[in-house]
Parts: structure tokens; C-alpha cells; sequence
């Protein structure tokens, strides 16, 4: 096998291979670190690959995703013995004493871990141009951000490195860089999977893991490995009566529907975006679905200024204890030489919070979950742009950031992306599907469907209907390991 007909395959049809004996994981290995030498000095993706094996054997068979090289965020899952440096000066070379529960996971489905991937620091922003990392830039088009905060697992399953890779979501941080990079990224609902045994709830139940991918079947086959509850979990959600995997390909039925073009904050998409989604409204209803224009009540419950507030104050809380841990771990001052200006303003946002605000958020949290959930009483399926504009160029997103506070910081985050984190925030599953490209850069634009508590099989059946219908595993972006 060579590299081009490595990255023509997507990861159930590797594993596949090597359960044929066609090719041994090792060889896979071994060629998806001749990707990481092909492209990644174009887009800055992966952050370190080791050289040995890790997570299974050069035989392993059984399994969807047995034998298959993967990539690890360098954020919310560890590795024993590995570095996890969350993408901070801060945590510079910190190394994890022991696996986590999802990282068992990822070795008990056989997938061979070989390095990680960069994200923003703290993973607290939709671009991924960290001071201790660099940009990572996208595949399409290498002056434009790849996203984030997943963004160096996005770009290196787009440019063919690996067909998988592991990645968080809190606010859209699956889906963005999804939508970016022209791939296919579910967020799970809360509890679907454990953050544990070191971390909870992860920002008070937003924060999920899973991965992006280049078909539906492969984020199926790696919800099936990885879902499931651990001793300890705050929260719980039943396992599916059949595989998630055994979704793909299932008749989703006739749906109903409804479309969402401009965003909660009251701002306007790009008119191609918008365009784009109604090309994708008349692909489901040529698929017989009933697709309606909505404007979903009561809305998020609150007001979007309000929904901001609530998530700057759980978010910056949050990064308080981590910071303050990594200080404590590694004897490192917090400040300008360890932490970058956003994440030193919401540290001190944080620090200024009280326990009285803290509790209001929670409060507004259920809230916007109650008000979520009610709008698919309505519909079965809420249809979205993934985000309302294209990719920034590298180098744009922070500016003036040394001047903002953390509510500021939480503020343009979230009107970068304002699609995605209101179902982060009711715990519901959502996806950014790579439906559209845009009519004259040929940049991928991502179409986001989200369903109600536990409905991902739903998604996923929708998902694989779409990809049938609208094939996107052979558009290749300018940088592909494939192609060289």
C-alpha cells in the first residue's frame, strides 16, 4: 500500500484491511507518519508522534477501528506517559501518569494512538494559533485558520494523516473545525461518555468528546467504542438498543425539519452560507423530508447577552481551577510569560466571579435547556449553517485581545460561533455535515443538524442519507498527503 491509497480510505475500511491480513497496522503506521512528514509543515496539525506503537499490536483484528493510526487532542484525554500540555506555555511538558477512561477506550477499540494534536490554549477559542504551538492552518487554503479549538485534528484528518481523530466540544469545538476543513464531526449528548476519572462535568456539562472524521459510518463506529458510563459520573445516559454504527444506512423516515439561517444574536449569515443552506433544505425535501423556516420559541430562554454572561462565567470559573493547578504542578508564575492575553483576562474574569454568580448561570443553564429541548416537540431535526462566515485568516481572530476582559474574550467567541454552543449548553447532539462548498474558493461550508437529548442514531441516519445523496469523500483540499 501506498500513501495515496492509504488516505483513500477511510478508517473501517483500513481496519477491514488489516483484518484480511491485506496489510498489517504497523504498515498503516508507518504511512501515516509519511503523511505527518508530507503535509505537516504546511499546516502545523500534529504537535508530536512518537515512534513506537501505542494503544495495539501490528496484528490486532476485531473491531470496526482495530489497527487504525489516530491522533489525540492535546486536551481532556491523557496518555500515559505522554505530554499534555493543554496548548499552554503553563503546562509545558507535563507528562500524564496514567491513561484516562476514554483513553482505555481508544487502546480497547484498537486504535493505534501516534501523536497529538494542536489546540488554542485552554481550547478556549475557534481558531487554534496558540503561542506555544503556532498556527495550524487549514488544508484548503493555508492563510486561513483550520478552526478550533479541535483544529490540529480537524486539519490533519482533512489533509489524509489519519482517516480519525479524537476531539472535545464545549461551544462547537468539534463542529467548527468540521465545517472548516470539510469533514463530518458529531457532538455527542451529555453523558453519552466519561470525562473522567480527572475531569467531570467539563464547564458545568458543556464540554463532550468524540471526533471528526471523513464519513458518518467512522464517528458511528467510534461512538460505539467509546460510549458508556464510568464509576462517578455526574451524569448518565442509556446506551442505544442497537450500535450506533448499525444506524448508518438505516432509513431515517420522513422528517420533519426546521431551518434556522440567521443565528440567536441577531446578526445576519453571509449571504453564500445562507444560500448554501437552502441548497441543502431542497436536498432533504428531494429526499422527502418537510423542511420548514423557523425562528425556534421561546428562543434560548434568554437573552443572547444574557446566554453569553452565563457561559463567560461557568467557562472562566472553570479555567480558575486549571490554572491554578497547572501553577501549582509546575511552580510557574500566572502571567504574561506563561499565558496568552485572552487566557490571563478570563483567568482574572474568573477570579472575580462569586459563588452567587456561579449558581445564577447554573440557573440560566436550565433555562436554555428547557428552552431547547421544547423545539423538538416542534421538529425532529434542526437544520443550521455550522457557522454564519467563513474562515478568518491566520492571525486576525485575537486581535486586541491584550485589551479585553474575559467577558469580551467569551463574547467574540461566541459570535464567531453562535450556532453551535446553545446545544453544548442543553447537552443534545449535533452535527456539522459537509454538504456545500463555496461557489467561487471551492472552500468547504458545513451544515449543521441537531436533534433532541439521546437522538445522535437519528443524526446519524440523516448524516448517511445526506452523504449518499451528496458525496464528499473525493474532494480533496490543496494540501493532501495523498497527492504528493
Amino acid at each position: 500500500m501506498n500513501l495515496s491509497e492509504y488516505t483513500a480510505h477511510d478508517a473501517i475500511g483500513l481496519a477491514a484491511l488489516v483484518a484480511k491480513g491485506d496489510v498489517t497496522s504497523g504498515e498503516l503506521v508507518d504511512l501515516a507518519r509519511e503523511a505527518i512528514d508530507s503535509v505537516n509543515g504546511d499546516i502545523n496539525a500534529v504537535v508530536e508522534s512518537w515512534p513506537a506503537i501505542e494503544g495495539g499490536s501490528g496484528d490486532v483484528k476485531g473491531g470496526p477501528l482495530a489497527g487504525v493510526p489516530f491522533l489525540v487532542k492535546d486536551l481532556a484525554v491523557s496518555m500515559r506517559g505522554k505530554k499534555l500540555e493543554l496548548g499552554s506555555r503553563l503546562a509545558q511538558g507535563i507528562v500524564a501518569a496514567e491513561d484516562s477512561w476514554l483513553m482505555s477506550r481508544f487502546r480497547a477499540a484498537g486504535l493505534v494512538t501516534i501523536g497529538r494534536t494542536a489546540t488554542p490554549e485552554m481550547a478556549f477559542s475557534t481558531t487554534t494559533e496558540s503561542v506555544l504551538q503556532g498556527a495550524t492552518r487549514n488544508p484548503w487554503q493555508p492563510a486561513l485558520s483550520a478552526g478550533g479549538s479541535s483544529g490540529g485534528a480537524a486539519a490533519a484528518v482533512a489533509a489524509g494523516v489519519v482517516p480519525l481523530a479524537h476531539a472535545t466540544d464545549a461551544a462547537g469545538s468539534i463542529r467548527v473545525p468540521a465545517a472548516y476543513n470539510g469533514l463530518f464531526g458529531l457532538k455527542p449528548t451529555r453523558g453519552r461518555s466519561s470525562n473522567g476519572p480527572a475531569l467531570d462535568e467539563v464547564f458545568a456539562g458543556f464540554g463532550v468528546q468524540l471526533g471528526v472524521s471523513r464519513s458518518v459510518r467512522d464517528s458511528a463506529a467510534l461512538l460505539d467504542a467509546i460510549h458508556g458510563h464510568a464509576i462517578g459520573d455526574p451524569y448518565v445516559t442509556a446506551a442505544p438498543a442497537r450500535s450506533f454504527l448499525s444506524a448508518v444506512g438505516r432509513d431515517p423516515g420522513k422528517l420533519k425539519i426546521g431551518m434556522l439561517l440567521d443565528p440567536w444574536n441577531g446578526e445576519r449569515t453571509d449571504p453564500i452560507i445562507a444560500a448554501a443552506t437552502l441548497s441543502t433544505a431542497r436536498l432533504l425535501e428531494d429526499l422527502g423530508h418537510t423542511v420548514i423556516e423557523v425562528q425556534p420559541r421561546p428562543g434560548l430562554g434568554i437573552s443572547w447577552d444574557a446566554f453569553v454572561q452565563m457561559n463567560a462565567t461557568i467557562w472562566t470559573a472553570t479555567l480558575v481551577g486549571w490554572i491554578e493547578g497547572l501553577a501549582s504542578t509546575t511552580g510557574r508564575p500566572v502571567d504574561e510569560t506563561t499565558l496568552e492575553p485572552a487566557t490571563l483576562a478570563c483567568f482574572r474574569y474568573g477570579k472575580e466571579g462569586k459563588a452567587s454568580d456561579f449558581a445564577a448561570a447554573l440557573a440560566m443553564r436550565n433555562t436554555v435547556s428547557r428552552s431547547v429541548g421544547a423545539w423538538f416537540e416542534e421538529v425532529d431535526v434542526l437544520l443550521t449553517p455550522t457557522l454564519p462566515q467563513m474562515p478568518p485568516a491566520i492571525g486576525t481572530y485575537d486581535a486586541g485581545a491584550e485589551a479585553m476582559t474575559g467577558l469580551a474574550w467569551t463574547q467574540r467567541v461566541f459570535q464567531h460561533s453562535p450556532f453551535t454552543p446553545p446545544f453544548n449548553v442543553a447537552g443534545v447532539p449535533a452535527a456539522s455535515v459537509p454538504l456545500e462548498t463555496h461557489p467561487t474558493t471551492g472552500l468547504p461550508i458545513g451544515m449543521q443538524l441537531a436533534a433532541g437529548f439521546g437522538q445522535e442514531a437519528l443524526l446519524l441516519r440523516l448524516a448517511a442519507q445526506l452523504e449518499k445523496a451528496r458525496p464528499w469523500a473525493r474532494r480533496r483540499p490543496k494540501v493532501y498527503a495523498g497527492a504528493r
